[in-house]
């Protein structure tokens, strides 16, 4: 579905199911350079066993019209007018890395709008690299092999999905190669450059549930913990020998630990 939200068409996947006020909604937010593919096996899951389903290309990204906003808490006012233009009064909130960020926002700063947050691979602060930044910032294709290679561990790389058929590793490579010039540094930018994690923390009041890959060199676990430490009674769930794509490297226990969270 294309829905124009501040004159601006925004695209969402919706798993092919009408929407209907009577269900629950769940919002997918992805990852820098990334679209709404990279929910393609929770999206559809949930579409059809009792959910409104939204995977949204954010701005400036996928199907999606705009300019990709300035700010995490530019990203997330724009999920909230995304939400106000199909009349969700409330949902639950999947994000991963910048997508987990922007639903941090989104729950922190407009917590009567955010039924439960998940956030997948995520990292607070979100350090980015000088020099990884900087290929990005030129466009230079080593920067996009750097992020796919650094996003996947090591059995994604020797073909180990769990989706008979599917190159981990080149649909990552040509989503992020398709997704426009300095698309990547500037997520890669807003993320690294997001200040609001911890008053975000305090304000959360919905159940938050954070899903880690132990091999995740993109996010690595230990730099999610002070967020974690900062939500009370948070539930954190690690996957074992997964890296940075965990909803593609483990779809069926990302699927299966939404199913139980939600």
């Amino acid at each position: 579905m294309i829905i124009d939200v501040k004159n601006t068409p925004l695209f969402a996947a919706t798993g092919g199911q009408e929407f209907d006020q009577r269900k629950p909604s769940i919002l997918f937010l992805h990852g820098a350079a990334m679209d709404h593919t990279a929910w393609v096996l929770q999206s559809r899951y949930f579409a059809h066993h009792g959910f409104n389903v939204f995977a949204l290309d954010l701005p400036g990204h996928g199907k999606s019209g705009g300019d990709i906003p300035a700010s995490i808490d530019d990203m997330a006012d724009w999920v909230i007018a995304f939400m106000d233009a199909n009349g969700i009064q409330s949902a639950a909130l999947v994000g991963h890395s910048m997508g987990s960020l922007t639903a941090l926002s989104v729950a922190g700063r407009y917590p009567e709008r955010v039924t439960k947050l998940a956030m997948i691979g995520v990292a607070y602060p979100m350090m980015v690299g000088e020099d990884f930044l900087n290929k990005a910032k030129d466009n230079d294709p080593a920067a996009y092999q750097m992020m796919i290679d650094w996003s996947h561990a090591r059995p994604s790389h020797i073909g180990a999905s769990e989706v008979p058929g599917l190159w981990m590793i080149g649909n990552a490579l040509r989503t992020v190669e398709n997704s426009g010039d300095n698309s990547l540094y500037q997520g890669l930018s807003i993320c690294s450059g997001y200040t609001g994690g911890f008053d975000a923390a305090e304000n959360i009041s919905c159940p938050t549930l954070f899903i880690l890959g132990s091999k995740d060199m993109m996010t690595m676990p230990r730099a999610a913990q002070k967020l974690i430490q900062a939500i009370p009674d948070s539930k954190t769930v690690m996957l074992e020998n997964c890296g940075h794509m965990q909803m593609i490297e483990k779809a069926q226990d990302v699927r299966s630990t939404l199913t139980s969270f939600l």
